[in-house]
């Protein structure tokens, strides 16, 4: 006699397997189109929408959803529900490499640099080819005052594929912070060749490549650094400055002009900030053991005042200032018929005038010959003056 009991048991196991396959395969058909969507969301930086439409009712998303969820957030800068949605990914599924990488970074922006070495070995341990995991991992070991460890994670960057620019200018400034000039300057040169011209830290890395050239007296060097530099950023107003004192220093005055001209248009139009709002430093040189540095006001001839137009500070070598020497102009002088600009000194609570004048149209040489002169004592001042008590 047949067994229907059985047999219909083993239908009934059937039936339910499939329907259980079913449900299984139009769960992970809906995860899937969840996914898709949330990438295409993702491509498009569609982040707000992300955020509004998924992160409440993700609860049975898949990782990957959860990751793109957290993206959003990272690309929002809200790092708190970046974590949130990093970590509920991971837990889903801890072997990709991209949910730690994010989970890092937001931990380095957050300055919680030993978390974020943590996720960032997990990154790399699962993906030992990934530059940026390699660079951010420096970030973390630089904040965390760890140069060597830092630098080695730079360099093995550097080493990869898509290696990020920063990677590279990480290299010099850490060379540089160790008084490594030497270093610095050839890992500059290396990250000019290597990182995007359009990237700041390209910009960057021509400034310092200028400024170590400069040091190095290596000044036609230091001039192609600076004047690539300013084809890229045109309103880099400290570079035009750092280009005059080359050409100050190469007794090249005519090839100053434009540059200075650039800075009292920029002074014009209300662009100069910082050290370059009053004045410009123009050039820089050694008398003894004293360094002389010069300056040019930006300030025009007025009728009814005095002003500094030209400011050399003689700095000593604990670089304090010992003494200043200036062209001063006076619209009494000029009324006398005198030059439009008298050379005086400067020391503590002394003021001295000298009967040596300029005008706009003085050759520098003169004007540096009469202060070191004066340096010198070799010139005497026709009046002194202290303020009364």
């Amino acid at each position: 006699m047949p067994n229907y009991k059985n047999d219909n048991t083993t239908t009934m196991k059937n039936i339910l397997a499939t329907i259980i396959l079913t449900i299984c395969s139009l769960t992970i058909f809906a995860q899937d189109k969840t996914t898709e969507e949330l990438k295409t969301l993702t491509d498009n930086k569609q982040y707000d929408k992300i955020i509004e439409q998924h992160a409440s009712k993700s609860k049975d998303y898949s990782a990957k959803s959860l990751y793109y969820i957290g993206l959003a957030y990272y690309m929002k800068e809200d790092d708190n529900n970046c974590i949130k949605f990093m970590n509920l990914s991971i837990d889903k599924d801890s072997k990709d490499p991209k949910a730690h990488y994010i989970k890092a970074s937001t931990l380095n922006y957050m300055k919680k640099y030993d978390e974020a070495v943590k996720s960032f070995e997990s990154a790399i341990n699962l993906n030992p080819n990934d530059a940026e995991s390699y660079s951010g991992i420096g970030d973390a070991y630089y904040d965390l005052k760890k140069i060597d460890l830092a630098l080695e994670a730079y360099k093995k960057a550097t080493e990869l594929k898509n290696a990020p620019d920063r990677a590279f200018a990480r290299i010099g400034q850490i060379y540089s912070e160790q008084k490594k000039d030497d270093k610095s300057l050839e890992a500059y040169y290396i990250a000019k060749s290597k990182i995007s011209k359009k990237s700041n830290s390209y910009i960057n890395t021509l400034f310092n490549i200028g400024k170590f050239e400069t040091t190095n007296k290596n000044y036609d060097k230091a001039e192609v650094a600076y004047m690539e530099l300013l084809q890229l950023s045109p309103k880099d107003f400290e570079t035009y400055e750092r280009l005059i004192q080359i050409f100050y220093v190469k007794n090249e005055y005519e090839k100053a002009k434009p540059f200075k001209e650039k800075l009292y248009e920029a002074y014009a139009n209300g662009e100069l900030k910082g050290n370059l709002d009053d004045m410009f430093c123009f050039d820089i040189f050694k008398w003894q053991d004293k360094t002389i540095i010069a300056y040019e006001r930006f300030e025009n001839e007025s009728k009814d005042k005095i002003y500094i137009k030209h400011l050399f500070k003689v700095v000593n070598t604990d670089y304090k200032t010992e003494l200043k020497i200036q062209t001063e102009y006076s619209p009494i002088w000029v009324e006398q018929g005198s030059t439009k600009y008298l050379l005086c000194m400067t020391k503590g609570n002394s003021h001295s005038t000298f009967n040596i004048g300029f005008n706009d149209n003085f050759k520098y040489e003169d004007l540096k010959k009469s202060v070191i002169n004066i340096l010198e004592e070799k010139i005497k001042p026709t009046a002194t003056s202290e303020p009364t008590k």
